[in-house]
């Protein structure tokens, strides 16, 4: 396609041509290349600086050569912001040292159909594959959640990078009347024999160049290729030196901060406030009653939340009482009642019939997300128009969930996605986002919204408690011949569904067919093992609890589920757990080279009596881990956990350094999960209402890590939530062979507490 498109959609009356276009109200003016990389029914509208040439929407370079990379995923701490550029520097040629990095705008272009697939496959499962693809980017559905980023973007990054490439380099051989064939780039210069010029030298020539048809041909040749490089953050200069401005760090002129109290779990509604009280306090300027919320605003954040403290708000919640004692009763109905079958294979009836079984339920917690930075968003609302900063996982959909509470179109809010301080699914939701909203427009001024770690706490959107009940037969001569997983859980992908898709009339209609089972729910429960027969069910439970994504799903507690109970089936069986596992996976050499690695690395004893040894492994995303660990139940009965080992593929690096950062933290983030960090319920409300109620490790806690990445030429795997599933039953298996006591509930704790 000739890369004329951009122009001929300028009326030549305008004046604006090819070289002179004002990108998408951008202040300065630069240069827009356009090819056949996107549907041709959306625009790019990132924005050009003087200088600039856009290529397409997701490369920018300027007349100085710096390469500027437009990623639409949110930087959570994943190192989304570095690995994500780094695809498009290795096929594009540059210097790393020239490379920056931008948000993307909201646009259809940079819809995360992997995600999507996973996070509403309750809502869209039935559709066809490519009417979801479509309805992605349709709904743009900008998504950052699955351990995706890499997976949902690779191709089209190099795709992008590679065309770049080949525009540059036919700039430069038109300027030195060689064949383009015979261009290369390297470290920022396109090259061809002696010659050689700068990116930025030749950015504006190749807007007059045309794309070759068919495939464009990738770059090729090893020298100094990025990819498999452990290269630095971009995101890491800014945030070692306070420069980065995070949602909370936002200032506007006339700017007012604003705290919030909601009411408690279910139909609460806001009765009484004492509004005088709150007028006592020093620097409190407004009130602001909701149905099921209040809010004081102040000239600071800390005067606000003082005067919540005066105003003592009071809800009266008409729903059914909530506390611990009423979800685990709903768990055990559930799972005593009827169940929906999710994965079949084999005859499970005939393998059960009249066979000898062993049986063990379990049991975990309603999970907090406790990211470091509390819930927060800016809004200021001026002439008819909103704006927004705030982190978020979903843009897109917090964008039209603030147009919706306003009353107004989506094309009069403008988002800017700001970096998180942590998130772990927290910022898939938007509460804040319409909160900030109505505050603005109330005001009339600036507000910034920042809920109290209480009342991030007392108002997540938890990773849902679940009870499970496992059956299996063991064959003869050692593995397992049938296998019966039946787990209790809410229907989480259909409330996920339900409260992020709430303008999609397409998924709407959807939900509206009977519902049977949640695949959300039971993600990850179909163990990795061969078992010639197996079943999952699922039994969904109504507990009254808001439950919502937490890093790395149900995996996080079917995993516990599965590597716990194997374990148990190794005992029974008289086989080491090792091995037993092993004979297993025959047809899983990734995840069976895993497990022999971390066993060796890990000094393996074989989990003898004593040992304080635990193994557990687990595959998703498309990525393989196994885990060892030592643990030991110290002097005050909690557990200690001495050291975990990990042995990881998860196929083709992009930079190690950033798989190795994602793999110990979610070994971290997995321990923690594993003795800490839910909370039970009280009369409607959370019981944990900070991090010291979490029981988090801490430094002294810290156990001594290891971590072997084994290389792969497969393609990349999800990373950032491989590691938090299999820690908690590898540190439960190490308890079991330190005490001989097995540990059937998460968080790790003894049963009086």
């Amino acid at each position: 396609m000739a890369l004329d498109a951009v122009s001929r959609a300028a009326p030549s009356a305008t004046g604006l041509t090819r070289r002179r276009l004002l990108v998408g109200g951008a202040a300065g003016v630069g240069l827009v290349v356009g090819w056949a990389l996107w549907p041709r029914d959306h625009a790019v509208n990132l924005t050009a600086a003087e200088g600039e040439t856009i290529f397409g929407p997701w490369i920018k370079i300027g007349a100085d050569g710096q390469v500027t990379v437009a990623v639409p995923q949110a930087e959570l701490g994943q190192g989304v912001f570095t690995a994500l550029p780094q695809i498009v520097a290795d096929e594009l040629g540059a210097d790393w040292r020239t490379v920056a990095v931008e948000p993307a705008p909201i646009n259809p272009l940079y819809a995360n159909r992997l995600a999507a697939s996973v996070l509403f496959e309750d809502a869209l499962g039935d559709l066809p594959e490519r009417v979801r693809s479509r309805h992605a980017e349709a709904q743009t559905l900008m998504l950052t959640a699955a351990s995706t980023s890499v997976r949902a973007f690779e191709g089209e990054l190099r795709k992008a990078g590679t065309a770049a490439r080949i525009l540059l380099c036919k700039a430069a051989a038109r300027r030195w009347d060689v064949d383009w064939h015979s261009c290369a780039t390297l470290d920022g210069f396109v090259i061809a024999g002696g010659q050689r010029e700068r990116f930025g030298a030749l950015a504006a020539d190749a807007a007059d160049e045309r794309l070759p048809s068919g495939d464009l041909p990738l770059r090729t040749g090893e020298e100094k290729r990025l990819t498999g490089e452990s290269l630095p953050r971009l995101d890491a200069p800014a945030k070692v030196d306070g420069s980065a401005s995070f949602a909370g760090d936002i200032r506007l002129p006339g700017m007012v901060f604003a705290a919030i109290r909601q009411g408690p779990i279910g139909d609460s509604r806001l009765v009484r406030v004492d509004r005088a009280a709150a007028d006592r306090v020093r620097g409190v300027s407004a009130v602001v009653e909701n149905p099921n919320w209040v809010a004081a605003v102040g000239e600071t954040w800390w005067a606000a939340n003082a005067a919540l403290d005066g105003l003592a708000p009071r809800f009266e919640t008409r729903s059914p009482l909530v506390d611990s004692e009423s979800i685990d009763a709903a768990l055990d109905a559930a799972l005593d009642g009827e169940g929906a079958r999710m994965a079949r294979v084999g005859d499970l009836a005939a393998t059960f019939k009249d066979a000898q079984v062993v049986t063990a339920d379990y049991r975990v917690g309603a999970a907090l997300h406790a990211a470091i930075e509390p819930t927060t968003a800016t809004a200021a609302w001026r002439d008819g128009r909103l704006t927004l900063w705030m982190p978020t996982q979903a843009p897109a959909l917090a964008r039209a969930a603030a147009a919706r509470t306003l009353g107004i179109g989506e094309e009069r809010v403008v988002l800017h996605p700001t970096i998180a301080g942590g998130s772990f699914g927290a910022n898939l939701e938007h509460q804040v986002a319409e909160q900030a909203a109505l505050l603005a427009r109330r005001l009339e001024k600036p507000v910034q919204l920042t809920w109290s770690r209480s009342e991030t706490c007392l108002h997540d959107r938890y990773r849902p408690p679940a009870a499970a009940r496992m059956t299996a037969r063991l064959a003869k001569g050692g593995g397992v011949a049938g296998w019966l997983c039946k787990i209790a859980a809410p229907s989480v992908g259909h409330e996920l569904s339900e409260r992020l898709l709430a303008d999609d009339t397409t998924a709407r209609a959807a939900m509206l067919l009977p519902q049977g089972g949640d695949t959300l729910a039971v993600e990850g429960a179909v163990p990795t093992y061969a078992i010639p027969a197996l079943a999952v069910d699922h039994h969904p439970a109504e507990i009254g609890v808001p439950v919502g994504y937490w890093r790395s799903g149900a995996h996080s507690y079917t995993a516990f589920f599965n590597e716990c109970f194997i374990d148990e089936l190794a005992h029974v069986a008289g086989i080491e757990a090792h091995s037993f596992r092993i004979a297993m996976l025959g047809g899983n050499p990734r995840l069976a080279r895993c497990l022999s690695t971390v066993a060796t690395l890990g000094g393996w004893q074989g989990g003898i009596p004593g040992s304080g040894q635990g193994l557990a492994c687990h595959q998703m995303r498309g990525s393989f881990i196994a885990v060892m660990a030592e643990a030991r139940m110290g002097a005050d009965q909690r557990v200690k956990v001495d050291r975990l080992v990990a042995a990881v593929d998860c196929g083709r690096q992009i930079n190690p350094d950033l798989v190795l950062q994602q793999i110990e933290g979610g070994l971290m983030f997995g321990m923690a999960a594993a003795l800490g960090a839910t909370t039970g319920f009280t009369d409607n409300l959370a019981d944990v209402r900070g991090f010291g109620a979490m029981n988090l490790p801490r430094l002294a806690d810290t156990p001594e890590v290891s971590v072997e990445l084994i290389r792969s030429d497969a393609d990349p795997g999800g990373v950032s939530e491989l590691a938090v599933p299999p820690v908690a039953p590898a540190i439960a298996n190490a308890v079991m062979a330190a005490t001989g006591v097995r540990l059937r509930r998460l968080p790790l704790l003894p049963e009086e507490e």
